[in-house]
């Protein structure tokens, strides 16, 4: 497996131009909004938030927009770990976070009523409450918003960005919602956040190097969920190395080629779609204490960036005196 590389940005270009234009018209509609749904996967609540979100929520004079954090997907994440997430969450200012899982109706209903408890100056009076609600692609937007429709409004697919344009959805007598299509943010800071959102669909799978991504995702699976791993592959001892893991796993499962040699590279590739199906387990790939870690690493590769920045701007000051000294 060829090696990720945390040194430096994932290089992914993931904002195409229908997610240039939905973020103008939501900046533009944003202030007319009472409350602010932000769907994100339970799986990965700090790598699926999209920090375009907080940007707009905040208007000129510092008010920042009530927000609803949206923990999709919960019946595939770690329960304990869950919870942990919206305990931090709400420690932020004017952030409500409730687990849900998009298919069923008991857990979506909570979320009309937190909306209705945000807002209870307009519950009953015939003015609606109108609800921006947001996501990246593939978080179970559309399915949450068919389900608190109680019927099929938003297409729904299995590939990031099926949505493409803002939707009005009524419902019920108080609450309007306004439906935005799935949107990342222009540039990645933090490569780990890269890998976890290609290793759970958040991306499509060709923007991307799958190897990398498959050996992420089994190197710290192995060190967080060790014994789902030996259960899920039929393994007596778990390898410490992804490569080894493959090995093993690829052995077990009798993905073998020519000479008895394991297809490594197919058993990375089942290793993910499991992951992103559940098949392994309910899983997490990330802790508030590895966020807090990784803001450090943004930071400093802010700063490795700024200094080639200057060093190139000193570079390009000294080739243009060294020119003009030449042409004297």
């Amino acid at each position: 497996m060829s090696q990720y590389n945390l040194q430096a940005p994932n290089s992914i270009q993931w904002f195409p131009g229908h997610m240039n234009k939905a973020r103008n018209e939501i900046k533009e509609i944003m202030p007319d909004m009472d409350v602010v749904i932000e769907v994100i996967d339970a799986r990965i609540p700090f790598s699926s938030e999209n920090p375009m979100v907080t940007a707009l929520r905040h208007n000129e004079h510092g008010f920042q927009k009530p927000v609803i954090k949206i923990l999709n997907k919960a019946d595939l994440a770690d329960p304990e770990l869950t919870q942990a997430w919206i305990q931090d969450l709400e420690q932020q200012s004017q952030v409500k976070a409730i687990a849900c899982d998009d298919n069923k109706a008991n857990d979506v209903q909570k979320i009309i009523q937190l909306c209705k408890q945000l807002v209870p100056n307009k519950v009953g009076t015939g003015r609606q409450i109108k609800v921006l609600i947001m996501g990246i692609p593939n978080v179970g937007k559309s399915t949450l918003i068919n389900t608190l429709a109680g019927r099929s409004i938003a297409k729904t697919g299995d590939e990031p960005a099926v949505t493409k344009s803002q939707q009005l959805i009524k419902i019920d007598n108080d609450i309007m919602l306004y439906d935005t299509p799935g949107m990342l943010w222009p540039k990645i800071e933090n490569p780990h956040s890269g890998y976890r959102l290609a290793a759970t669909g958040g991306i499509k799978d060709t923007a991307f190097d799958f190897d990398d991504v498959a050996s992420y995702t089994a190197e710290y699976l192995i060190k967080a969920y060790p014994e789902l791993l030996k259960e899920r592959y039929k393994l007596d001892d778990l390898p410490e190395t992804d490569w080894e893991f493959f090995e093993a796993a690829g052995r077990s499962r009798g993905f073998l080629k020519k000479g008895g040699v394991v297809d490594i590279y197919r058993m990375a590739e089942i290793l993910v779609n499991e992951l992103r199906s559940g098949q392994i387990g309910r899983i997490t790939l990330e802790t508030p204490a590895m966020r807090d870690e990784e803001f450090k690493l943004v930071e400093a590769l802010r700063a490795q960036a700024e200094e080639k920045r200057l060093a190139r701007i000193e570079e390009k000051k000294l080739r243009k005196r060294r020119a003009r000294k030449n042409r004297k």
